[in-house]
């Protein structure tokens, strides 16, 4: 538990970091930090039991559940603090990102070992398009909530 908790505090120093680099307001990095730190939590409980090695099966579901948390909860602090989404959802990604996987990816292609890097590379597909998916499930979400939250208030 102690594991998640040291990265989740550098998960959220991550986005707050990425933040200050993309010039958000001061007012916005909060509630940014907290996002990436949720959303990199939920990933490390998702795949936390598989030990050392990750199936891809789930750590695609990890990055999916972390990417439609990360949408709903950018998309709420978007409607409280009256600002635009991309604010909050482009900073909290950063701890996301499979960084690590990508440089394996060009590294094993430098040295010659072409096979390993197109498992890498895989990684690299999947978890990009979990993230993707997610933010566009979470978008769904959202709107399909307003658009009933609005129709039963016209009734």
């Amino acid at each position: 538990m102690i594991h998640i908790i040291i990265e989740g505090v550098l998960a959220y120093a991550a986005t707050v970091g990425f933040g200050i680099i993309l010039n958000i307001p001061r007012h916005a990095l909060n509630v940014a930090g907290w996002i990436g730190a949720a959303g990199w939590a939920v990933y490390e409980l998702i795949v936390l039991k598989s030990g050392a090695q990750i199936p891809l099966a789930q750590m695609a579901i990890g990055m999916l559940t972390a990417g439609l948390l990360i949408g709903v909860l950018s998309n709420w602090a978007a409607r409280v603090k009256h600002m635009p989404v991309i604010l909050f959802n482009i900073p909290s990604l950063v701890p996301l990102v499979p960084g690590g996987q990508a440089y394996q990816v060009i590294r094993n292609l430098v040295t010659g070992h072409g096979n390993i890097a197109l498992d890498y590379l895989g990684q690299v597909i999947a978890i990009a398009g979990m993230i993707a998916l997610g933010f566009l499930l979470s978008e769904l979400l959202v709107r399909i909530t307003y658009r009933l939250r609005h129709a039963l208030k016209t009734k």
